[in-house]
């Protein structure tokens, strides 16, 4: 039996899926299976997987429905005792796999070990930018303002979390483990329940392992949902835990209208992120004492797209992307140090 089930949900992904599997075949740590959830795509997407000849991959055919229920699918699949998730389109560093399993084999009480990430582009080039958040003491409070995960190609998770928080959605002919009604935060979801309804702690190793595809076609270019979404996830809470959905719903929804205008920045519309984050300061104006620095940064690229003709926009955005990567960079490597 397999020490580790990696999960890859795959729809419409093609053009990436033979990189995504390869660089999970390529890991140092070998003791997996890895379970290719065909979500119905219509592409060759899934003809591509079969010309891998690797003994630990198998194949799990559905009809489309979604990608939590293709990880919930591969999550029933399953037999390891470890299980990793990847997106189809996303990449692993060689490393990976071999870090968390001894973060997991060495933090007992830890139940879901993730990683920093760093961008890059459709191409598989590196932008020089990072996704990071908290490592350690993560909260529901800190859930609902930031996911400390990241994304889905992050996280490695014990299956006794699973087995603690599984349920029964309605409508499904399976347990449900990650929300099928909820879009582009199901993942959230998923960290809320299992920081409140279990005492597995969420924490992170804090390296860029994973390499996070930035595409128009990518979930994280899917916009228009995501504030309905929050106050989806919000409600559910508020079902079994009123008191934390309570304190928690203003700054869950002011941080969303916030990230929401870095999003409209990146679509170059100065005015709708401007109008986004005037409503995330309506919302909850606390947000300036909590995280100032990001905030008032926030405010400026918002601002300079807003007020500078586009040309002189683009040069400072650069720059200032520059700066900002290799600040994180510097930062990464320092923290690396540290914990080794």
């Amino acid at each position: 039996m397999p020490k580790v089930s990696v999960i890859i949900p795959v729809y419409k992904v093609e053009q990436y899926i033979a990189a995504t599997v390869q660089s999970v075949l390529d890991q140092t740590y070998e003791d997996f299976e890895l379970l290719i959830v065909d979500d119905g795509s219509p592409d060759r997407s899934v003809e591509i997987c079969q010309q891998f000849a690797d003994p630990r991959i198998k194949i799990i055919r559905q009809e489309n429905q979604g990608v939590s229920t293709a990880r919930n699918t591969g999550i029933a699949y399953a037999q390891g005792q470890y299980l990793a998730f990847i997106d189809g389109d996303d990449l692993w560093v060689p490393e990976k796999l071999e870090k968390h399993v001894q973060h997991l084999e060495t933090s007992p009480q830890v139940g879901v070990s993730y990683s920093y990430s760093a961008f890059i582009d459709a191409s598989g080039v590196a932008l020089g930018i990072y996704q990071t958040a908290k490592t350690e003491k993560i909260t529901p409070a800190y859930i609902f303002r930031r996911n400390p995960v990241g994304n889905g190609s992050t996280p490695v998770i014990r299956r006794e979390v699973f087995e603690a928080i599984h349920y029964r959605q309605a409508g499904a002919s399976a347990d449900s483990f990650f929300d099928r009604e909820l879009h582009n935060m199901e993942d959230v979801e998923c960290w809320l329940r299992i920081a409140i309804q279990t005492d597995w702690l969420l924490e992170g190793l804090p390296e860029a392992l994973t390499l996070y595809r930035i595409h128009s076609k990518g979930h994280s270019a899917n916009l228009q949902k995501h504030l309905s979404a929050v106050d989806n996830v919000v409600e559910k809470t508020r079902a079994y835990a009123p008191e934390i959905a309570a304190q928690c719903e203003k700054p869950a929804r002011a941080y969303a209208l916030r990230f929401l205008s870095r999003r409209a920045v990146t679509l170059r519309d100065g005015a709708k992120a401007a109008e986004l984050l005037h409503r995330a300061l309506m919302n909850y104006w606390q947000i300036v004492l909590e995280e100032p620095r990001r905030t008032l940064l926030t405010f400026s690229a918002v601002y300079t797209l807003w007020l500078l003709p586009q040309s002189l926009y683009c040069q400072i955005e650069a720059l200032a992307l520059k700066v900002t990567g290799a600040n994180q960079k510097r930062q990464i490597q320092q923290q690396s140090q540290q914990s080794v």
